[in-house]
């Protein structure tokens, strides 16, 4: 019942491959997207639909309210708990998603570093004093492959990378296991492989169908009736942010569909090198039948 992981950059057909494999392989998904995580999220995050997932169960999907603040060690510990479950009831875990964080805490034993609420607040104040694009910078000076994975505009997971940093006198990756050692429950992990040239297009027609599709009013939903905010973590989200800029008058809304595209495009930058530098995962081409390639790797 070895688990199998899909991984890879936003757009580029992770969610189907994983319903392929759990049909083929007698499985069940767990989700590894973070913003997925968040109930009502769905457009803007490519969620699929209960209809959508073809009567496969899925786990991890619509578990957190969106004034929830995102926590990986939370859901390391429920999504390693949804795993063993699966297996233990002789079914093959398909882990689907491309959040890193995530995916390294569920496939890696990551012992998640201190935390100390003193040094926490100085790093706050610093934030307040300074703002989050000059904190950023500061970060990507004392460890450049901690801001290269996280987001610019991310003032939380920012703050906290510089506090690990202070508190353990080490870089903020160094708190992360090896992407060297063996997979947690030994995990065969597929990543899919894309060129710009072919993911690039996909992701402005998926960011265009989002907004023809009713990403706005999924926003004001969330916004009147769940209380979504844009200084929260499912307020950052690629879209979501662009949305509630343009709602507030910051933005016109064309130039929300263009940074939503832009924005995309930069965090796959980042998911590609995250994702390359790690050796274990068996690359698919994902413009070539990634499902057919995959089946002849897992299958005895």
């Amino acid at each position: 019942m070895t688990p199998v992981a899909v991984v890879g950059p936003t757009a580029s057909g992770k969610s189907a491959l994983g319903l392929v494999l759990a049909h083929e392989l007698g499985g069940e998904v767990v989700n590894v997207d973070s913003m997925q995580l968040y109930r009502g999220m769905d457009i803007g995050t490519a969620k699929l639909s209960v209809e959508e997932r073809e009567g496969i169960p899925h786990h991890q999907l619509d578990v957190w309210d969106v004034t929830e603040t995102a926590s990986v060690a939370r859901y390391q510990a429920d999504a390693v708990a949804d795993v063993e479950d699966i297996m233990s009831r002789g079914k093959i875990p398909i882990l689907v998603g491309g959040s890193m964080l995530y995916v390294q805490s569920l496939l890696d034993d990551w012992q998640f570093p201190p935390t100390d609420p003193a040094v926490r607040a100085r790093w706050e104040r610093r934030l307040a004093d300074v703002g989050i694009d000059a904190l950023h910078a500061e970060l990507a000076a004392v460890d450049p492959a901690a801001a290269a994975v996280i987001e610019d505009k991310d003032p939380r997971r920012t703050v906290r990378a510089l506090e690990v940093i202070e508190l353990t006198g080490r870089p903020f990756q160094a708190s992360q296991p090896p992407k060297d050692a063996p997979p947690r429950w030994g995990t065969r992990i597929l990543g899919l492989r894309t060129q710009p040239e072919w993911l690039n297009p996909r992701i402005e027609l998926r960011t265009r169908q989002m907004f023809e599709r009713g990403l706005v009013e999924e926003v004001d939903h969330l916004v009147a009736e769940h209380g979504l905010v844009a200084d929260s973590t499912a307020g950052r989200a690629i879209g979501y942010a662009q949305v509630l800029a343009a709602r507030a008058g910051e933005l016109s809304w064309e130039d929300a569909v263009e940074r939503t595209i832009t924005g995309t495009r930069r965090y796959v930058r980042r998911q590609r090198s995250w994702f390359n530098r790690d050796p274990r995962i068996v690359w698919l081409v994902a413009a070539a039948d990634p499902a057919s390639r995959a089946l002849e790797l897992l299958r005895p």
